[in-house]
């Protein structure tokens, strides 16, 4: 290496540290951040000249690969259209394109697509709808369910319907209160091997929480629960407490914030079930990984109260992004990428290669509770601490992959996989024989 890298590398790392703050990241105690140059499919390019595979798409978001030149070249011709515009009072092209195509994978399609910039703005703008809905008729119906395990962003309204942890620990006296609900989780949620018996208990549970009538809203991660460790639960169980609450007039909504956008097989997770939520919330996979954008659908029987002539039943809410074009844009042309022959045929052949690992792993010694859906596969490797994010495993197996060239950012001793969709079966076979390598020679500590 020459002394012009050198000089380059020392001055970003040590500029990093002096000026920015990462998420999810301790200031002391874990690797120097590596310094990513540029990026090409499945590949990152580090300052250093090394090469990291990367295995969960980014915090979830990639789906065609890193710098898609479609997606780039709708990007471009975009930004030299209209880059922004506000959104109230004005519209355009692009965001009226994707909110049709949004929604034409609903089966209702003529509800309404809201914008925001993020996950957890989807989430927000859903809870808000769904809690405004009941007050624009006057009907006292304040009670929202979520489940136990759950996440669904850093916000004040996301925070309190998710798992209470450490992560929201210093904000507890601010949340709204959530009753949650337990739910068993398996390794196949679309298998028919689902225990009854602990689906009706599940559901005798629900309808328990809701007797009371006051229930406004359910919320869910559709099938699997992203930051909790990619614990799977049935469809069959989520089909039935939705049938629940569509009988007892709930508002349900589904946080597909990572399971969209064929991340389980289908465009939405929610398709696998017998019944459509009422509400979805979309956002990471949205852009191609390119641009953050939130989405949140609402069916249209929800617009009905907002509809009347009173303007204190407008939803006042929105963000100065909103619908941005340039997001709009790229996420037009991902949604058409998405849907190609030969996307559709990827994202087959890697459920195909999950399923085939999945029975592979089961009965290692080193892990357990394979599980798979779709373009998600997961793992928990072995450890006598309790599972979960802040299992000492994590920082040493994240450091073990990474000196490997593979970025898997476990979960505590939870190994995921979630790629983009143009990983090759080559590129798999890497990323597996690196996590069966643990097997054979391995300084990682066992509790």
């Amino acid at each position: 290496m020459n002394k012009d890298y050198f000089d380059h590398f020392n001055s970003t790392v040590l500029a990093d540290k002096q000026a920015v703050w990462h998420p999810f990241t301790p200031f002391f105690g874990l690797r120097e951040p590596i310094e990513i140059t540029h990026a090409q499919g499945v590949e990152l390019f580090t300052a250093e000249g090394k090469v990291i595979l990367d295995a969960i798409s980014s915090w979830w978001v990639n789906l065609h690969g890193h710098a898609n030149p479609v997606i780039a070249d709708a990007i471009s011709k975009q930004a030299h259209a209209l880059e922004h515009v506000i959104f109230a009072g004005f519209t355009h092209k692009p965001a009226v394109e994707l909110a049709q195509k949004l929604l034409s994978q609903t089966p209702w399609q003529e509800g309404k697509c809201f914008y925001s910039d993020n996950g957890s703005t989807a989430v927000e703008v859903a809870l808000k709808v769904a809690l405004q809905y009941w007050h624009n008729q006057h009907i006292t119906k304040t009670k929202i369910i979520a489940l136990e395990g759950a996440y669904h962003g850093d916000t004040f309204g996301a925070m309190a319907v998710g798992e209470k942890s450490p992560f929201n620990a210093p904000f507890d006296d601010k949340l709204f209160k959530v009753d949650f609900l337990q739910v068993p989780y398996c390794t196949n949620p679309l298998g028919e091997e689902a225990d009854d018996q602990a689906i009706n208990n599940t559901v005798v549970a629900f309808e328990d929480l809701i007797s009371d009538g006051q229930t406004a809203a359910f919320i869910f991660e559709p099938l699997v629960q992203g930051a909790s460790g990619m614990q799977m639960y049935s469809a069959k169980l989520l089909s039935k407490l939705v049938e629940v609450c569509k009988a007892n007039n709930i508002i349900t909504i589904a946080d597909e914030v990572m399971t969209g956008f064929c991340r389980t097989g289908t465009m939405y997770a929610s398709q696998h079930l017998q019944h459509f939520p009422d509400i979805a919330c979309l956002s990471k996979g949205i852009t191609g990984g390119f641009l953050p954008l939130g989405a949140t659908l609402i069916a249209e029987w929800i617009t009905q109260p907002f509809r009347e002539n009173d303007l204190l039943k407008t939803f006042f809410h929105g963000h100065s992004y909103t619908a941005n074009p340039i997001a709009c844009a790229a996420a037009n042309a991902s949604f058409d990428l998405l849907l190609s022959q030969d996307c559709q045929q990827n994202i087959s052949r890697i459920s195909g290669y999950f399923q085939t690992m999945k029975t592979e792993f089961d009965g290692k010694p080193l892990f357990k509770n394979t599980r798979a859906i779709g373009c998600i596969w997961a793992c928990e490797y072995h450890s006598t601490e309790a599972t979960g994010y802040f299992n000492e495993a994590r920082n040493q197996l994240n450091d073990y992959f990474l000196d490997m060239g593979i970025l898997l950012r476990p979960l505590g001793n939870v190994l995921y996989i979630i790629p983009p969709y143009i990983i090759t079966d080559l590129q798999l076979k890497t990323i597996f024989n690196a996590i069966l390598s643990l097997n054979l020679d391995s300084n990682l500590s066992k509790s």
